[in-house]
């Protein structure tokens, strides 16, 4: 009987120390709560679950913008202007010239102008030597001619004076046809040749231009052709 009662009592305690190992070890194995998840979804302590979930902010750079001017040229097509310069009549010396020019440009690249231009003769090495040998009237002295060309642009492109001012510029190339009024007689020419156009303004424009104009003439006694160059500079505006 006494052995018995002290089985029951020993089972007893063995199996209440079981039921209080295996409580402490489930006690220890907890499942982690939502915010502790949470932080260690998002890595750093405190954060929620919202936070994780938001959208993360755009950063709009500081830039400082520079203001650019933009030239205002005037979308026109005719130019009008005046010139002045030097001529080279062969055979009579270089004289100083002068006069009108009005251009249309047909497209961005392509004009037409006209030239209205006088000049007048000077003398020839035969007179320097004999000074009593009349060559040309006084009215035959003068050179007036009318020209009507065609001109391309070649090469547009900028002129900078210093750092803050530029200057647009087209370099371009003429040829066409008119008349000379030499030695009392109109006669036929052609003429060629290159320029510079600087844009100072919204309208106003320089050019810088050489020309030939060659035509046929027999003041020497014999028939031959004449090359007669200019240089000139001069002011036309836009409208």
């Amino acid at each position: 009987m006494e052995i018995r009662l002290g089985s029951v009592l020993l089972a007893g305690a063995l199996l209440s120390g079981c039921l209080s190992g295996c409580a402490l070890l489930h006690r220890g194995e907890r499942r982690p709560t939502a915010a502790a998840a949470a932080e260690s979804r998002d890595g750093s302590p405190g954060a929620s679950a919202d936070e994780s979930s938001a959208e993360p902010s755009i950063i709009e750079p500081q830039v400082t913008r520079r203001v650019v001017k933009t030239p205002k040229v005037k979308a026109s097509d005719f130019e009008l202007g005046a010139y002045f310069g030097a001529l080279s009549i062969q055979d009579f010396g270089t004289n100083p010239v002068y006069g009108v020019r009005a251009a249309y440009h047909v497209t961005e690249d392509v004009f037409m102008e006209g030239y209205l231009g006088r000049s007048t003769a000077g003398t020839t090495s035969l007179q320097d030597v004999f000074p009593n040998i009349t060559v040309l009237s006084n009215s035959g002295k003068r050179f007036t001619y009318y020209d009507l060309d065609v001109g391309y642009n070649i090469l547009p492109g900028e002129v900078f004076l210093g750092r803050g001012r530029a200057f647009n510029t087209a370099l371009y190339a003429t040829v066409g046809m008119g008349d000379v009024k030499f030695a009392d007689k109109d006669q036929f020419a052609l003429n060629f040749g290159v320029g510079t156009r600087i844009l100072l303004t919204d309208f106003v424009a320089m050019h810088f231009d050489v020309r030939n104009h060659v035509f046929e003439t027999d003041l020497t006694g014999r028939t031959k052709n004449v090359d007669n160059i200019e240089a000139t500079l001069g002011l036309t505006v836009f409208y």
